[in-house]
């Protein structure tokens, strides 16, 4: 195989990688901060491919389209969690499995009710239609190189606001200790409405950008919800730098499995995970409890 072979499916697996990252970021940070287990996580990365599709079919512009979308998708997840999640804090983890389980079937019908069951494809914008050249016969999508660069600016932003900011010390701080954060003067209804709020728009900003390289279709969300929550498991449940690292692995391996052993290609991401279980219990970078 040449080597612009192997380049292209390590530039595909980055990208996906980011896209990855982007989605269990909210997942980790959502269960970091709330303890909450959110399986209806993917559902939000639903609704913002399908809200790229129905707004760049009205306006025409996908940059307009994510601009609408994701106040909308923020929305959402605010009064999902005033509403449903916040009825869960201090329950046990099988209540949240089904209230969010419950979320997903509402979110999944609601989709067919408002945009049917048919399979829906959004356009590149044009000014990033285009191709680079890798070699005299390879090429490689400008808009998958976008993709990366939004996901690295977004997750530097995510950063930021986590390190830099007093937003994040409050979130590192509940992360670490609630009940002390708690103590301390912290209103802990109102940070997790936001923190919710933020997983629910990282998921559907996700959605919104990857629509014009994958399929919108009924199902979507579960499909990354399983990914998502493999990465998370990977990286260490509540670590955004494991959410990165799980989802450089996951990335990889989906992107080279499928382009070397496609009859295997749904076995590789489990290998990774299993073997970074056997390696690292706890995850590449979970906290032991003692």
């Amino acid at each position: 195989m040449e080597t612009s072979f192997y380049l292209i499916q390590a530039l595909n697996g980055i990208q996906y990688g980011f896209l990855l990252f982007l989605v269990a970021s909210g997942l980790t940070l959502v269960f970091g901060v709330m303890g909450i287990i959110n399986l209806a996580h993917g559902s939000f990365y639903m609704i913002g491919a399908y809200l790229a599709w129905s707004l760049t079919g009205i306006t025409g512009n996908l940059l307009i389209a994510a601009l609408i979308a994701l106040p909308v998708a923020l929305l959402i997840g605010f009064a999902v969690e005033r509403i449903c999640i916040s009825h869960l804090h201090g329950r046990d983890h099988l209540d949240q499995v089904l209230l969010t389980y419950g979320l997903i079937l509402i979110f999944n019908e609601a989709q067919r009710l408002i945009w049917g069951n048919d399979v829906y494809g959004v356009a590149v914008p044009q000014w990033l239609s285009g191709s680079i050249a890798l070699t005299d016969t390879q090429t490689y999508p400008v808009y998958r190189l976008f993709i990366s660069a939004v996901c690295i600016a977004v997750g530097a932003g995510l950063y930021g606001v986590i390190k830099k900011t007093r937003l994040g010390m409050t979130i590192r701080a509940a992360a670490s200790n609630r009940e002390m954060a708690q103590a301390m003067g912290v209103d802990a209804n109102r940070l997790f409405a936001v923190v919710f709020a933020i997983g629910a728009g990282l998921a559907a900003f996700s959605g919104i950008i990857a629509a014009p390289v994958e399929a919108v279709y009924p199902g979507i969300g579960e499909n990354i919800l399983v990914v998502s929550l493999v990465i998370v498991v990977i990286g260490g449940i509540g670590s955004i730098k494991g959410a990165f690292a799980g989802a450089m692995l996951i990335g990889l391996a989906d992107a080279f499995g499928k382009a070397m052993l496609p009859e295997f290609a749904s076995f590789a991401v489990y290998g990774v995970m299993a073997a970074a279980l056997v390696w690292r219990p706890h995850g590449l970078f979970g906290r032991v409890k003692r």
